[in-house]
């Protein structure tokens, strides 16, 4: 057989075991911490061990860092362990100046162009993981809460379609495995519910921290699709349709995954 015969042998698989299992009782809501071996689930729940730790660390020495205009992150927002409780649970978020959704990763970098007049941080950079990564943990153990606002209602609904959406050469879109075939071993892997309240997450795969957008595009390019730009529209709207079906679900960030 051809690789592409495979691949589309592989996908008409997946939509036949897909339909099996729609007709069974939907699984509970659950982490992919849940799923992990015992000895990842060690490395999460010891800071010593943690890997993302180390950008946790980073990102509290950026905090205090003088940057621009003579101020710090500290400056405005005092000490993050107060201020930035709870605030990672909510994102994304509306921005009522530029009338858009917000990530986390671009409040952070909204702060430094308008109130510290310096460059925004690069998607990814090591500096803006830390920063988001601190800023996530300190919201660690709290239930995602995702922001009420009603401008994020049409702009969530559109992430929910794309959720939804097959794409790619293999035709297949993020419900099918994550909400129909959680569980199953796909490469070698379980198929987790994919949701999303470890984020920035250390992965194995990766030898390195990431953000959702980094891990969403992931399976993008695995099906064989286009990924759409790091903070793209199409991104940030699929981040707020994820964070709302994650509500409730603790904060872990940052998690370990493999």
């Amino acid at each position: 057989m051809t690789a592409r015969g495979a691949a589309w042998a592989f996908s008409w698989g997946l939509l036949a075991s897909a339909g099996a299992l729609a007709q069974g009782a939907a699984d509970a809501r659950r982490s992919g911490f849940d799923s992990m071996s015992p000895r990842i689930q060690a490395m999460q729940r010891d800071d010593q061990q943690n890997p993302g730790m180390l950008w946790v660390a980073d990102g509290e020495a950026l905090w205090t860092k003088v940057a621009g205009t003579s101020a710090s992150c500290a400056h405005c927002h005092g000490d993050a362990g107060q201020t930035m409780r709870g605030v990672a649970a909510r994102y994304p978020d509306w921005d009522k100046i530029d009338r858009r959704p917000v990530n986390l990763a671009q409040r952070i970098n909204l702060c430094r162009t308008r109130h510290q007049q310096v460059p925004p941080l690069p998607p990814e950079s090591a500096e803006l993981l830390g920063l988001e990564a601190y800023v996530g943990h300190q919201s660690r153990g709290m239930p995602l809460t995702p922001s009420p606002a009603k401008e994020l209602d049409a702009p969530r609904e559109h992430g929910h379609r794309q959720w939804e959406q097959r794409i790619g050469q293999l035709n297949l879109s993020c419900a099918l495995c994550h909400d129909q075939l959680p569980g199953r071993v796909l490469g070698g892997a379980t198929i987790p519910q994919g949701h999303v309240n470890g984020y920035p997450t250390y992965r194995l795969e990766w030898q390195g921290l990431g953000s959702l957008q980094r891990r969403i595009r992931n399976c993008v390019i695995g099906v064989r699709a286009e990924p759409p730009a790091f903070h793209s529209d199409e991104m940030v709207e699929l981040e707020l349709y994820l964070t709302q079906r994650s509500a409730g679900l603790k904060v872990e960030t940052p998690a370990v995954r493999p």
